[in-house]
């Protein structure tokens, strides 16, 4: 079956860097696009970063272009998100999603709080 399993959530400090992995297994992973969500306290679930399955096409919502970095190793199934220059809107629960046919699956999430 599909498991998404996400890592490297944390708190830091406005200014720092988080590197998030997901890693996945039960689909052929260098078929799919990959994706990244965040929901925020008291927000909607928000597409953040796109991946397609080569890794060539690379899309971000606005706030964080510049600053966030998609990636993907398909030798390894592993999709990451590099953040840098982290603010506090960026505080929410990440989530690595693949659509697969008709079906959306999802990670657990991993929590990330910008704090000082």
């Amino acid at each position: 079956q599909v498991q998404l399993v996400e890592s490297g959530g944390g708190l830091v400090q406005p200014g720092g860097s988080l590197r998030l992995s997901c890693a996945a297994s039960g689909f052929t992973f260098s078929s799919y696009t990959m994706r990244w969500y965040r929901r925020a306290p008291g927000k909607e679930r928000e597409l953040v970063a796109v991946i397609r399955s080569t890794g060539g096409i690379t899309n971000y919502v606005d706030s964080v272009k510049g600053r966030f970095t998609i990636s993907r190793d398909n030798a390894k199934n592993t999709v990451s998100l590099q953040m840098n220059s982290l603010k506090p809107e960026d505080t929410a629960v990440y989530y690595c999603n693949v659509k697969i046919q008709w079906s959306d699956y999802w990670g657990q999430g991993t929590q990330v709080t910008v704090s000082s």
